[in-house]
């Protein structure tokens, strides 16, 4: 019998206690081989597919990694950022604070400075953190001269009790929204005298929204106060007023919700806390 060489032959045997049987199965070779060519490429595709993933999946890790360090490095910069605005101002206050106060006999218009460019990193931020520590020691120092002689508030600026204070608070209006407070409410009678709490020039007298009636006044060195709600105001742009000469009196006018005197202090046009300085003095 001769041989065909485009099949491959199969042959089975089936046996039994009755009977043996065998059975032969012809392939086609051509069969076989494209049969073997596409599961080759079936298993490469499948290999490549999951290779691919694994890749993709690492490079979105990557991704993911970089993206979180560079808004990690974007908050470190954007707070070295703000600590550096704040101890220029501070500083600039200081030197203000310093050549009022009389420690500083002269101002230097033009001052030399220089050094090399470093980077700001964990240890410049700490050395900010120092320098703006220092500059607050010597700002009190100066603060300490000025109150002496009248130049810092430092006695209660009308008669009464303390109520909202610095910082956040519910909105008095009613609501389940906050607000941030940018000063001290003492609450009052209406029309009870409102006084300068420090020796300064009168810079701001009428209307503003929000205050209602205000007045402020500009102490030198970047520090100012404000008296808001007022019901009457007793005092004339640029007028040099004294601590404790009368400024004005209380009233409920602008955003208010009753009769109070709304008592502000700025540094370089920034509200800080009232508070430290109404305690410098229990003289109400």
């Amino acid at each position: 019998m001769a041989r065909d060489d485009r099949f491959y032959a199969f042959i089975i045997a089936h046996t039994s206690r009755s009977r043996a049987r065998v059975q032969r199965i012809r392939v086609e070779r051509k069969a076989v081989r494209i049969f073997c060519a596409a599961l080759l490429v079936i298993v490469s595709c499948l290999f490549y597919g999951i290779y691919g993933l694994t890749q993709q999946a690492a490079h979105l890790r990557t991704a993911f990694e970089n993206q979180r360090l560079r808004a990690e490095n974007d908050l470190q910069r954007q707070e070295l950022e703000k600590l550096n605005n704040r101890v220029e101002k501070v500083e600039d206050t200081s030197r203000k604070l310093a050549e009022k106060s009389g420690v500083v006999q002269e101002h230097v218009s033009t001052r030399g400075t220089g050094g090399p460019a470093l980077p700001l990193d964990e240890y410049g931020f700490a050395t900010l953190q120092s320098k703006m520590n220092r500059l607050e020691e010597d700002m009190r120092s100066y603060e300490a001269v000025l109150r002496q002689r009248g130049y810092t508030p430092s006695i209660w600026p009308v008669e009464g009790t303390l109520e909202s204070g610095f910082g956040g608070r519910r909105n008095p209006f009613g609501g389940t929204g906050y607000e941030f407070h940018s000063g001290q409410d003492i609450e009052t009678a209406w029309g009870a005298p409102v006084v300068a709490g420090a020796k300064g020039t009168v810079t701001f007298v009428g209307w503003q929204n929000g205050y209602g009636q205000l007045v402020v006044v500009d102490h030198g060195g970047g520090l100012t106060t404000r008296y808001g709600h007022l019901s009457h105001i007793d005092a004339e742009l640029g007028q040099t007023v004294s601590r404790g000469q009368l400024i004005g009196k209380v009233g409920s006018t602008g955003r208010s919700t009753g009769p109070h005197l709304h008592y502000e202090v700025r540094i370089n046009d920034e509200p800080v806390n009232p508070l430290p300085y109404l305690l410098m003095n229990s003289s109400r």
